[in-house]
C-alpha cells in the first residue's frame, strides 16, 4: 500500500466528490445483543449526518502506514480460495442490498470481536471511476478502471457525561439528558485494498486506532486473513528481545540497544543515500541482517545466536521492516550519552592537566630557597650562593638572603622608626649566619 492510495481516496471524501450509495448500521449493547439494524440512502441524509458519516469513514484512512494501516491477506486452501474472502466479494457486489449477506457480515464481527461496552458497525458501498493519470500526474478525463468497494467502521456507543444544560421552554437550568454517542472508529477495514490505483481482491486494508490494541482476532477470525504487527508492537517485542538476552545487568543491556539502535539507523540512512527512489522496498530485517547488526554492535557471541532464534521465533514470517525497529526516544537518549561522556572526558583531561601544573609549581617551590623582599625581585638559591661568594657579581643588590625554603613564607616587609625593614623571626633553636659570620643576631 502506498500513501499516496490513500490520500487519493480520501480526498473524495466531500460533499461534492462523494459517491458513496449506501451506509448500513448495526448497533451492539454490552452482552452482544442487537439493539438496532439500519440501511440508509447515502445520497438521502440530512446535512448533519451526512458530514458525519463522512468524518467517521475519512478515520478509517488515517494514520501511518504499518503502524495504524495494515496491508492483510488472504490464506488460500487447495483450491486457492478463502471462505471470508468469498463473503466479503459477495457483500460488494450485493451493495449492501442483501438482508441476509449483511446479517451474516454483523454476526460474523459481533462472534469474534473481543471487547467491552456498545459498539456500533457500519459498512459503506461505494464506486469510483477512477480517473487515468500521466507521469506527471496530469488527470486525464476518462476512466481507467471502476474501483468499488466496501469500508466498514466499528466505533465505540458510551453514555454522554453528566452535566447541566439549558432548556429554553422551561428557561430554566436542570441537570440535562444523557443520551449515548458514538464516537471515532476505533477499528476498520476496506476490502478490496486500492493499490496502484487499483484494486486488489486479495488484500484488506486494516485500521486500528490504538497501534498497541489492534484486536488479531478480527483480523483471523472476522475477515479470515493472517493477523500482522503493528510497528508499535514490533519495536516493544524487538527492545525485550535484545535486553532480555543481558538478564539482569539492565546497565549493560541498555547501552548495547542503544548502539544497535544507532547502528541500525545509519544502515538505513546508507540503503536511502543509494536508492533515492522514494518507492524503493524498504529494508527487510532478516536473520542476516540480524546478525550483521548484532556483530557491529560488539554483542558477545553467544548472545547473539540467543537473540537470533528468538528474533525468528517472534516474528516468524512476518519479518519487520528496519523502520519499524527504530525507536527515536532511544537514538536521542543515545546522542545524550554520548554528550556527556565526550564532555567528561574533556572534564577528565582538564583536571589531569590542572594537576601537572600543581605538581610542576609544587617542584618549583621546593627547589627555590632564597627570594629578595623588595615589592616586586625575588632571586633563586643558586644567585644567592653565588653573590656570597662575590657580591661584585650582582652590584645592584644591598642585601642578598639566603634562607631555608619553610623560612621564606616568615619573612615580611615592615616599617620600623620610618625605614624600611625586613622582619625574620628567628626560633631560640635556629642558628643565623650573616657574610660568614655566626650567630651575630
Amino acid at each position: 500500500m502506498r500513501k499516496k492510495d490513500i490520500l487519493e481516496l480520501k480526498r473524495r471524501f466531500k460533499k461534492d466528490d462523494c459517491t458513496f450509495t449506501k451506509v448500513c448500521g448495526c448497533y451492539v449493547n454490552g452482552e452482544k445483543y442487537t439493539i438496532l439494524k439500519f440501511r440508509e440512502s447515502f445520497l438521502n441524509l440530512d446535512d448533519d449526518e451526512y458530514f458525519k458519516y463522512l468524518e467517521i469513514a475519512k478515520k478509517v484512512l488515517s494514520g501511518t502506514i504499518g503502524n495504524n494501516i495494515l496491508e492483510l491477506n488472504f490464506p488460500t486452501n487447495e483450491d486457492f480460495s478463502n471462505e471470508r474472502q468469498i463473503s466479503l466479494m459477495q457483500l460488494k457486489n450485493s451493495q449492501l442490498k442483501d438482508d441476509t449477506l449483511l446479517d451474516n457480515f454483523y454476526k460474523l464481527i459481533i462472534d469474534n470481536y473481543d471487547c467491552t461496552g456498545n459498539f456500533v458497525i457500519l459498512i459503506f458501498h461505494d464506486v469510483y471511476d477512477v480517473i487515468t493519470k500521466t507521469t506527471d500526474n496530469i488527470k486525464i478525463d476518462e476512466s481507467e478502471e471502476v474501483y468499488e468497494y466496501v469500508l466498514c467502521a466499528i466505533c465505540p456507543v458510551s453514555l454522554s457525561g453528566p452535566g447541566l444544560g439549558y432548556f429554553e421552554e422551561e428557561n430554566k437550568i436542570k441537570a440535562r439528558i444523557r443520551d449515548w454517542v458514538v464516537g471515532a472508529p476505533v477499528h476498520g477495514f476496506m476490502f478490496p485494498a486500492f493499490i496502484d490505483r487499483g484494486s486488489d481482491v486479495n488484500t484488506i486494508m486494516y485500521y486500528t486506532k490504538n497501534a498497541k490494541d489492534p484486536h488479531p482476532e478480527l483480523m483471523e477470525n472476522a475477515l479470515g486473513c493472517y493477523s500482522k504487527q503493528t510497528a508499535t508492537i514490533q519495536k516493544e517485542r524487538f527492545q525485550s528481545i535484545i535486553k532480555d538476552s543481558f538478564k539482569a545487568d539492565e546497565k549493560k543491556a541498555d547501552k548495547i540497544f542503544m548502539d544497535i539502535q544507532e547502528n541500525l539507523n545509519t544502515m538505513i540512512d546508507e540503503y536511502n543515500s543509494i536508492h533515492d527512489n522514494i518507492d524503493c522496498e524498504p529494508i527487510i530485517l532478516t536473520k542476516k541482517e540480524i546478525q550483521n547488526l548484532l556483530i557491529e554492535s560488539d554483542v558477545p557471541e553467544e548472545i547473539t545466536n540467543k537473540i537470533e532464534e528468538t528474533y525468528v521465533e517472534s516474528f516468524g514470517n512476518d519479518l519487520p521492516l528496519a523502520e519499524n525497529l527504530i525507536d527515536t526516544k532511544a537514538l536521542k537518549a543515545n546522542e545524550q550519552r554520548k554528550k556527556e561522556e565526550n564532555l567528561q572526558k574533556q572534564v577528565e583531561i582538564l583536571e589531569n592537566k590542572l594537576e601537572e601544573v600543581k605538581q610542576e609549581t609544587a617542584t618549583a617551590n621546593e627547589i627555590q630557597i632564597s627570594t629578595e623582599v623588595n615589592d616586586d625581585d625575588m632571586i633563586s638559591e643558586e644567585d644567592s650562593e653565588a653573590n656570597l661568594e662575590d657580591n661584585e657579581v650582582n652590584p645592584h643588590y644591598d642585601v642578598i638572603l639566603q634562607v631555608k625554603p619553610e623560612k621564606i613564607p616568615q619573612i615580611k616587609s615592615q616599617i620600623i622608626d620610618g625605614k624600611k625593614c625586613i622582619v625574620i623571626p628567628i626560633n631560640d633553636d635556629e642558628q643565623t649566619t650573616v657574610n660568614g659570620l655566626d650567630d651575630i643576631i
